[in-house]
C-alpha cells in the first residue's frame, strides 16, 4: 500500500467523498458509538477512500434462519443485505458469479429482487435452490415417511469412521431413494429440500449431525484423519436418527419465514437463473441486464473446496476431482489476478451502465497480502470506476475459534469490499 493518509472521524460527521454513494444511509455506515477510520489509498494513481469499521455484526444467527446452511468461507448475510438495500430497488437483478451456498441469491430473493448466480461447483445449486422454494413442514414429514428406513444398505466407500452401521444404512437408503426420484423425473421441491438438508447434516461436531464428532460442517476430513480423531477422543460413531435430524434442521431453517417472505421467495424462484461454469467465460445472460453484483471469489488457494466437500460430492454423485479442476485455487497473485481480470471483464459486460459491483476479498498469507489492493487496479484496468473500499473489521465466532486462531492474527479477519461502478455511458 502506498501513500496512506489515516485519520479518524466520529459517527456524527459527514464524509463528502461518499456523499454520492452511501451517506443517505449514515446510520448503516456508522454504527452507534464507533468511529470510522478513513484512509486514502493510492490505486493506480487515484486516491481511493478506504473506510474501516464494524459495519455489520459477525455474530452467528443474526440473519434470516434460511441462511443457516454451512459452507466453507461464506460471508454473513448482512454483507449482501447492506449493499442490496443501498444500491437496488425492488425487482432489480442481483448477480453473484461465485455464489457458493447462495447467500447473495437468498438475501436478494427475501428482499424482493431477482437473483441470478453462477458457481463452478454443482453443489452450490443443490444448497440454494430448495431455499428459494421451501416446502411446508408437513410435506417434508410426509415424504420422509415414504423412505424405507428399515432396509439394510452399505455405502460403496468406507464410511465406518463417521457412521455406525445403522446410521450408514439410513444415509445410503436415503441417497438411493433421492437418486431414484431424480433419475425417474419425479424429483420435486420436497426431494430437493431433503437432499439439501441431508447434504448439510452429513458431518459435524454435535448430535445434530449424522456423524460422530468431527470438524465443523463446512468441511469433511479424510477417512484417515477421522480415524485419528476417533482414536484421540476415544470415540465411536453413535446411532443417529437420520429422518429426525432432517426434520429438526428443517424446522430450524424455516422458523423465521413469514408469509410475505414466502411470497417473495415464490416470485424469486420463478425467475431465478442458475449457471455452473467458469465465471470468466460468457454467461448466457444479456449484456447490461444486471443491476448489482455482490460476490466473493476464492482467496488464492486458502480454501480447498473440492477436498472439503468430498463427502457431500459422494452423497450427490458428483465427481470431486472434476470439481477440483474447475474451481479457482490459484497459488500466486499473478495467476489469481489473471482469473479475476477475466471475470471482471465478463461482469462489466453483464451489468447495466451506472450499476454497482461489491467485490468482497480479504487478507491472506497471514495478513501480508491485502487483496483489495490487488483487485482494485484490475477493475480500473478493465474500464470500471473504483469509488471506495469498505473494510468490515470483525471478531471471529464459532468456526474460526475451533482452529485456535486468535482474532486479527491469522486467517481472514476482515471483509474488504471494493466498490466498482460501470460508467454510465
Amino acid at each position: 500500500m502506498k501513500d496512506v493518509l489515516t485519520k479518524t472521524r466520529e459517527p456524527t460527521q459527514v464524509l463528502d467523498s461518499l456523499a454520492d454513494f452511501v451517506l443517505q444511509e449514515e446510520a448503516l455506515l456508522f454504527p452507534q458509538g464507533q468511529s470510522t477510520t478513513v484512509e486514502e489509498v493510492d490505486i493506480s494513481g487515484r486516491n481511493i477512500p478506504r473506510f474501516t469499521n464494524e459495519f455489520w455484526t459477525a455474530k452467528q444467527r443474526r440473519g434470516h434462519s434460511l441462511h443457516e446452511i454451512s459452507y466453507r468461507a461464506c460471508y454473513k448475510s448482512q454483507l449482501p443485505q447492506f449493499f442490496i438495500s443501498l444500491l437496488t430497488q425492488e425487482a432489480d437483478v442481483v448477480y453473484d458469479p461465485f455464489m457458493g451456498r447462495g447467500t447473495t441469491l437468498l438475501e436478494a430473493a427475501l428482499m424482493g429482487r431477482a437473483p441470478a448466480g453462477n458457481d463452478a461447483n454443482p453443489l452450490a445449486r443443490i444448497l440454494i435452490e430448495p431455499r428459494l422454494d421451501p416446502p411446508r413442514i408437513d410435506e417434508i414429514k410426509s415424504r420422509l415417511h415414504q423412505v424405507r428406513w428399515r432396509a439394510v444398505a452399505r455405502a460403496d466407500i468406507d464410511l465406518s469412521m463417521f457412521y455406525s452401521p445403522p446410521t450408514e444404512s439410513m444415509i445410503v437408503v436415503l441417497k438411493d431413494y433421492l437418486d431414484r426420484r431424480r433419475n425417474s423425473g419425479a424429483e420435486d421441491t420436497v426431494d430437493k429440500w431433503i437432499r439439501m438438508v441431508a447434504t448439510n447434516r452429513l458431518t459435524g461436531h454435535s448430535a445434530g449431525f449424522f456423524s460422530v464428532y468431527t470438524l465443523p460442517p463446512n468441511q469433511a476430513v479424510t477417512q484417515e484423519s477421522q480415524r485419528k480423531i476417533n482414536a484421540q477422543r476415544n470415540q465411536h460413531p453413535p446411532d443417529r436418527n437420520v429422518p429426525g435430524i432432517i426434520m429438526r434442521k428443517s424446522k430450524s431453517l424455516l422458523r423465521n419465514l413469514t408469509a410475505s417472505e414466502s411470497e417473495s421467495l415464490k416470485k424469486a424462484s420463478a425467475r431465478v437463473q442458475y449457471f455452473c461454469q467458469d465465471a470468466g467465460e460468457q454467461i448466457p445472460l444479456p449484456a447490461d441486464s444486471i443491476n448489482l453484483v455482490v460476490t466473493s471469489p476464492p482467496f488464492l488457494d486458502t480454501v480447498q473446496y473440492a477436498k472439503d466437500n468430498w463427502l457431500r460430492c459422494w452423497f450427490n454423485n458428483i465427481d470431486a476431482e472434476s470439481v477440483a479442476h474447475r474451481i479457482t485455487t490459484a497459488r500466486d497473485i499473478g495467476a489469481w489476478s489473471e482469473v479475476m481480470r477475466r471475470v471482471l471483464i465478463e461482469v462489466k459486460r453483464l451489468i447495466a451502465p451506472g450499476a454497482w459491483i461489491a467485490w468482497e476479498v480479504g487478507e491472506v498469507r497471514k495478513g501480508t497480502v491485502l487483496l483489495d489492493e490487488i483487485i482494485a487496479p484490475i477493475g480500473l484496468a478493465v474500464g470500471l470506476e473504483c469509488h471506495a473500499i469498505v473494510v468490515n473489521r470483525q471478531t471471529f465466532t464459532k468456526t474460526a475459534n475451533c482452529w485456535g486462531i486468535r482474532n486479527n492474527r491469522a486467517g481472514t479477519n476482515t471483509n474488504r469490499i471494493v466498490l466498482f461502478r460501470k460508467p454510465a455511458w
